[in-house]
Formats: C-alpha cells, structure tokens, sequence
C-alpha cells in the first residue's frame, strides 16, 4: 500500500533523490516543478517521516580492490532470542558484510559478503564465521558478473 501522507511532488522527489543524493536545492525544484523552500521542508518532513534516511555515496567495489561478491547462507545450531541476537551484532561487527537477512525456509541467515578475493573470503568464513558458537553450517554463492544492481526503490 503507498503512503497516503506523499503526493506527487513528494514522490518526484524522492525517485530523483534515491538517484541523485547531491542534487542541489534549485536544480531537485526545477525538476520537481516547486520552489526550494518547499523542496527543502518537503525533504525535511519525509526525513522526520522515515521515508528518507542519510545521503550516502556509492563506491565500486573494484575500484577499491574489492571484486569478490559472496552470498552465504547461515544455519544456527539453535534459534533462541539470546543466540540470534548475540550472532546478529556478531555479523554486526564485521565490516565485510555488507548485507544480513534472517530468512524463512531451510537456512536461518543470508549474508551479502564483498572482499578483496577467495582468499580474504576463506579466512573469514573459516576463521570467523564457522568457528562461531551458533553456526552449524553454511553454503557459498559466488556472484561471477552483477547483472542489474540499484539501491533506488519504486515510488
């Protein structure tokens, strides 16, 4: 269901910004077809709203030496409040996964893993992740091209 709380000027809004974080305050009102003060409240309040979160800029991975991109699926051991919490700041902690989703179905955790290559992946996942009191077993993806890639959701 869309949020009934933005209009279609919100919604341009927000499709540019998810593209453009660093559009100026003039050029997203020209776009947008409003003036910049009403753009910058606008921003303001779908912020105060959570429908914006920080600007952020994206890096290419191989640009700084970061070309492997692994999917891994966790199992726990066991799956009580105290162990998912406590492996959750686990993953937490490691800078290396970029994305954690705890999922229904067979395995318990999907983690989104970029480094530098399969080295760097094996220390982690030996080292790290299946020495970890929770974990029971994993499973490895490895990525071998991105065919579409966007952090840009539908408005």
């Amino acid at each position: 269901m869309e949020n009934p709380d933005l209009d279609l000027i919100d919604r341009s809004i927000v499709r540019i910004l998810q593209r453009q974080a660093d559009i100026g305050q003039a050029a997203l009102a020209e776009k947008v077809g409003a003036s910049p003060t009403s753009c910058w409240r606008r921003i303001r309040r779908m912020e105060a709203m959570g429908v914006l979160g920080p600007a952020v800029r994206l890096v290419d991975p191989g640009a700084v030496g970061r070309d492997l991109n692994v999917f891994c699926h966790i199992r726990l051991k066991e799956h009580n409040r105290h162990i998912r919490r406590e492996f959750e700041h686990f993953i937490e902690s490691h800078e290396e996964v970029i994305e954690c989703y705890s999922m229904s179905g067979e395995w318990d955790y999907l983690l989104r893993v970029v480094v530098k290559d399969m080295r760097g992946y094996e220390r982690l996942l030996m080292e790290h992740f299946l020495i970890h009191e929770a974990v029971a077993t994993s499973s490895s993806s490895f990525a071998l091209k991105q065919v579409k890639y966007t952090t840009a959701l539908p408005i």
